[in-house]
């Protein structure tokens, strides 16, 4: 299959009417209603935090920038009661030595074992993958951690995706990066494309559906970034899901389908599309602890999910000031 997907492809098969998208940074706005008010009241199911993209480091002071986004989510007087760390959490392991995959990894344990409080759900970024990338990382793709592995056991979770049913929910937590020569691309492999239909298809519908996943689904954001060809707009397969398509017939079949999250790129957006909507959300490195990244400030989602399957959001600058 390709490596890039078409513009025109992407308008053609989505309808860019029906593509509800917002790049203006929404950091002051008020938090967005998912759905009409439904006569019958509906209650607030948990309070959660989407962090993505840290790429934790010694250098430029991350770790202090990861430590005050932590105590900005901890210190709200109305505190999110799940974090959900959407990938990229270390610099850079895809092209770094052992050594140097360690010390990244070793740092953010530290910040969370003694800064955070908050439960966590994670999935793996590009970045958190080690050694893909064999002649930089001085790797042989045969080393026990090689791969995603450690990420897996430095993230604490089952698998390279899983998923957990909480507070009335369920929470889907994607593998979206795939291999591609000595880089990579986002899609799901045939395996995990089974599971979560699996998945899907066992949740009962009376349960709503929230999906994380490090590069986007879909994201109007991947246009900011495409390439023009012959007179035409490509979107890279390493930013946005080649098999979009594939998982949006996926999900028209479970209308309990209702919320994407992703990050990877440093941006904001909110596309709502046939039911579902798909928000990609910032980085709390914003330009990789060097300041504002385009039209993004350092920052975190706040999202309150409640019990009818509709959702509030914000995205909250934490006030972090990159170093000189």
């Amino acid at each position: 299959m390709t490596d890039q997907i078409s513009r025109r492809e992407v308008l053609q098969a989505f309808g860019m009417a029906a593509l509800g998208v917002g790049l203006a940074e929404v950091a002051s706005a008020k938090p967005q209603a998912a759905a009409a008010a439904s006569p019958v009241a509906r209650r607030r199911a948990v309070r959660i935090a989407h962090l993505t993209d840290v790429h934790i480091q010694p250098e430029r002071n991350a770790n202090g920038g990861f430590v005050s986004c932590l105590h900005h989510v901890q210190s709200q007087a109305d505190k999110p009661e799940l974090i959900l760390t959407g990938g990229d959490c270390v610099m850079d392991s895809f092209e770094a030595d052992d050594a140097r995959t360690q010390v990244q990894w070793d740092l953010w344990s530290a910040v969370l074992k003694n800064e955070c409080s908050v439960p966590l759900l994670s999935c793996i970024g590009n970045h958190d993958i080690w050694g893909w990338n064999k002649a930089k990382s001085k790797t042989t793709g045969s080393e026990p951690n090689h791969g995603k592995q450690r990420a897996v056991d430095m993230l604490h979770i089952p698998r390279r995706y899983f998923s957990e049913s909480r507070h009335g929910w369920q929470f889907v937590m994607l593998d979206s990066v795939q291999p591609d020569g000595e880089g990579y691309i986002a899609y799901l492999d045939d395996e995990q494309f089974d599971w979560l239909e699996r998945v899907l298809r066992d949740t009962p519908v009376t349960a709503p559906v929230l999906i994380m996943s490090h590069i986007p689904i879909l994201s109007a954001t991947t246009l900011v970034w495409a390439k023009e060809e012959r007179g035409e707009y490509r979107v890279d397969c390493s930013l946005m899901h080649r098999d979009c398509l594939r998982l949006k017939d996926l999900f028209a079949k479970h209308p309990n389908v209702k919320l994407c999250l992703s990050g990877h790129m440093h941006l904001i957006d909110r596309v709502d599309y046939n039911g579902v909507t798909y928000l990609c959300n910032g980085a709390v490195c914003a330009n990789w602890w060097k300041g504002r990244h385009k039209d993004c400030d350092e920052g975190y989602s706040v999202i309150d999910l409640f019990d009818d399957g509709s959702f509030e959001h914000q995205y909250v600058k934490y006030g972090w000031k990159a170093e000189a």
